[in-house]
């Protein structure tokens, strides 16, 4: 795992300041992973509600986590895209290896149903929280001119309650819980 650097943190915190680019914008603009960006603007916001301000320590093990997630998040993607038929019988991946980007944000894997039609992937690590399903929903409506009936799938260890219940209400997202499975071998 890559850390951050003592100066990319302060450019983080000075973009974070101005309050004028997203999170994706800054991660890109200064080379850290988007995780990176939210928890130190999570302990940026913290200290301005009036909370303590976060000491680096505090900092540093907030990135240190976010980047953890991140990297199982990436570690995820790989293993689902190297074996997408597990998620769905007949999906094939149609964004050329990589995530895609969208005014809403960038997409974890677009993919194809048998049928033809478009199928946005979005990962979580652990637990989705409710907003997982706003960020799935806002892919969909950022693609929906380019196909017919585009769908989501959010794929995620387990979801929040709130969640669960919401998916039922929107008829093109489905829900597909991960389980992993390790195995050892011998090293020569």
């Amino acid at each position: 795992m890559a850390s951050i650097s003592p100066e990319q943190k302060e450019q983080v915190i000075s973009l974070v300041r101005e309050d004028k680019l997203s999170n994706d914008e800054i991660a890109g603009r200064v080379g850290v992973a988007r995780g990176t960006v939210s928890a130190i603007k999570a302990h940026f916001t913290r200290g301005s509600y009036g909370a303590p301000a976060a000491t680096d320590a505090e900092t540093d093990e907030l990135i240190e986590a976010a980047e953890t997630t991140f990297g199982l998040e990436r570690d995820l993607q790989k293993a689902l895209r190297a074996s997408i038929e597990q998620l769905e019988r007949g999906l094939r991946i149609v964004d050329g290896g990589k995530e895609r980007s969208t005014d809403a944000g960038r997409i974890d894997i677009t993919a194809q149903d048998e049928a033809g039609k478009t199928v946005l992937i979005e990962l979580k690590v652990g637990v989705a929280p409710p907003e997982a399903l706003t960020q799935l929903l806002a892919y969909i409506g950022a693609t929906a001119t380019e196909a017919v009936g585009v769908r989501g799938i959010l794929v995620a260890e387990e979801f929040h309650p709130r969640l669960k219940f919401a998916v039922r209400a929107v008829p093109n997202v489905q829900l597909r819980r991960y389980r992993y499975q390790f195995t050892f071998e011998p090293v020569d």
